[in-house]
């Protein structure tokens, strides 16, 4: 080694020693609670989820169970009633769109080549407040006081003339404390792809896992505050008799669906369009090749936002609207489904002319598309008023929407994790136990929804908690039993494969995949700073077209947290924005925010005391202070 390579390698050391001290997180307790590192956020966000799906797989198999066999008494009505509200509210409102936003919050800066999110307070504060609505709803269901009306709580059932104590209320706000948190990590992740992608990285050369995720967290921000609107009115009916779904003072319970389901079915769409993401990385990778038709699946994302705001009358053809309305919503449902054959076949193109390897992430692909369209054929269907009037209310529907969010969104997901847990770990999952758990899960789902079709078509009820002999329903509810058993032993198998490859995995190296984005480019698992510089990317593809490794961008300083800010269309740096230190600031605002949100469902007081903490937590927060001046010109070198 001649003494100028010595000489570069120490200076390298030296400033990523530099860069890691400047973006370390204080040690111990206090650095866990004051850091606003994406990753660490991520990790919280993921390993919380991880435990509610647990939560919530458990009680799945307690309901499959009560229903295996006819005239079963493992468990009553309020019992079974209260079981299905906490699944369905956990698995819908903390578990698949906060899982999709936390994947965002891990991967979107390393995507970039930046160092933070945009907001990096703003997002440590998301999940403290997600934590809260957590709480909000399983600590009362310790208590033995859990929602029983589902997870949609229609009035007037939820209304104080037929739900009297709290359960309504603790459904409702846990609805405010989630959808808070959502939109805080939306508003970040949407600044993030628009403002900081690195120099060179234009609208058309943007990663499609980076479209997905702007164009799903724009459409939260428009879709969330119609949810929380409508349980703070139904809150506000309960507890000081306003009247906004009560017919006899000139409300309309009508009204709350349309404001729940004007949320609700834009939001299967901001849970599908992020796995839509994560499927397009990973068939780009193991296919060798870009993905076929990169500008029709842009397009196609943006024609399932656009139409899933005109979809939410789908869910109330029962309910007496009328009958030209119900035909223009049976339109559109079935319009959706083109935008999404577009992505499915560009799917399959860009497989069928790569040189594809068959590995573990790439086999939930293969099962994603297989489950989803079946999920997709039933939508057809019920997409027909006339027959969707027929099946609403038994199990063929919850066949279907089991094959969207779970085939649909949680395969994707499973693979996503097989994906990228090398670069976050730095080591590799067992293929053979990845592919074990892989067969247990997408067969035993299947095995456990699809004969819940047929039974819906024989008339079972969704929402009974027992059924008589006579109905001949035993043989298939005894099948559906078995194939969830089946694959939450799958899913079990997931997990300790994760947990053991920890510790025993084979090393991973930085890009073991030999995948061609930027997030790749780094250690595995990143530095805590991410990058020692701000890479340059000059394609679709960078690692694969940057033979002479990556240009990047000098000129942010090493003992200053700094972030680059760039154009919005073309990528081209605008300035150096300095990045907030670690700081307590988040935790104490969320603690604040929680506390107004409980207090509010016993006293309208709650709201007028509860802002002075939360007032003076945001001040504290935004206390301006002392910057440096950015000094030194940014400049372009080759890697």
């Amino acid at each position: 080694m001649t003494g100028s390579t010595e000489q570069a390698g120490l200076a390298l050391a030296d400033r990523s020693a530099r860069l890691a001290r400047t973006w370390g997180d204080a040690p111990g307790l206090w650095g866990f609670l004051t850091t606003v590192d994406h990753k660490r956020i991520a990790a919280r966000y993921i390993l919380t989820v991880v435990a509610l799906m647990f939560l919530a797989g458990m009680l799945a198999l307690d309901m499959r169970l009560q229903l295996m066999q006819p005239n079963m008494n493992r468990m009553g009505p309020q019992l079974y009633n209260e079981s299905f509200s906490l699944h369905g509210s956990t698995m819908l409102f903390l578990v698949s769109v906060p899982v999709m936003e936390a994947m965002a919050i891990w991967l979107v800066p390393l995507m970039l080549g930046q160092r933070a999110l945009a907001f990096p307070r703003l997002a440590a504060f998301s999940y403290w407040l997600y934590l809260g609505g957590v709480m909000m709803l399983w600590v009362p269901h310790a208590l033995g006081i859990t929602p029983d009306l589902g997870w949609f709580e229609y009035p007037p059932l939820s209304g104080p003339g037929y739900s009297p104590g709290h359960r309504a209320d603790i459904w409702a706000q846990m609805i405010t404390f989630t959808e808070v948190a959502a939109l805080a990590a939306s508003v970040n992740i949407v600044v993030t792809i628009l403002k900081m992608r690195p120099p060179g990285m234009t609208l058309p050369r943007m990663p499609l896992f980076l479209w997905a995720m702007l164009i799903a967290s724009l459409m939260t921000i428009f879709a969330l505050p119609a949810v929380m609107l409508v349980t703070s009115m139904l809150i506000a009916d309960r507890m000081v008799s306003t009247l906004f779904f009560a017919p006899a003072g000139g409300g309309d319970v009508l009204l709350f669906q349309h404001l729940f389901w004007w949320f609700g079915h834009p939001e299967v769409y901001i849970i599908f369009l992020p796995a839509t993401g994560f499927v397009s990385m990973i068939v780009e990778t193991f296919a060798r090749r870009t993905i076929f038709g990169h500008v029709a699946m842009v397009l196609s994302m943006l024609g399932i936002a656009a139409l899933a705001f005109g979809l939410w009358v789908h869910h109330m053809f029962a309910v007496g609207l009328p009958r030209l309305g119900n035909d223009f919503y049976t339109a559109a449902s079935m319009a959706v489904a083109l935008p999404a054959g577009i992505q499915i076949f560009c799917w399959i193109a860009t497989l069928w002319s790569g040189r594809t390897q068959y590995q573990t992430p790439l086999l939930w692909v293969i099962g994603f598309v297989a489950t989803f369209v079946i999920g997709g054929l039933s939508g057809i269907m019920t997409a027909s008023a006339p027959l969707d009037q027929q099946l609403t209310d038994t199990y063929f529907v919850v066949a279907h929407f089991h094959y969207v969010l779970v085939g649909g969104a949680m395969f994707p997901l499973f693979g996503a994790f097989s994906y990228w847990y090398p670069k976050a770990t730095g080591r590799m999952l067992s293929e053979f136990w990845g592919k074990i758990s892989f067969w247990l899960i997408v067969g035993g789902f299947n095995l456990g929804f699809f004969p819940m079709h047929v039974l819906g078509l024989e008339g079972m009820p969704r929402r009974i908690y027992t059924y008589g002999e006579d109905m001949g329903w035993g043989t298939l509810n005894l099948v559906a039993t078995l194939g969830s058993g089946i694959a939450i032993l799958g899913g079990l198998v997931f997990v300790a494969n994760a947990w053991i490859s920890f510790y025993r995995g084979r090393p991973a190296g930085a890009n073991p995949w030999g995948a061609s984005t930027l997030e790749w480019a780094t250690a595995s698992p990143p530095a805590v700073q991410n990058f020692d510089h701000v890479p340059v990317v000059d394609s679709l593809t960078p690692l694969w077209t940057a033979k002479q490794g990556l240009a990047v961008m000098d000129g942010l300083t090493l003992d200053t947290r700094q972030v680059l800010v760039t154009s919005l269309v073309d990528a081209e740096p605008e300035y150096r924005h300095k990045s907030p230190a670690p700081s307590i600031t988040p935790l104490l605002a969320g603690l604040a925010v929680t506390a107004l949100f409980i207090g509010s469902i016993f006293s309208p007081w709650a709201l007028v005391w509860g802002a002075i903490p939360v007032a003076i937590t945001l001040t504290l927060w935004f206390w301006p202070q002392r910057a440096r001046a950015n000094t030194g010109p940014l400049r372009k070198r080759t890697s």
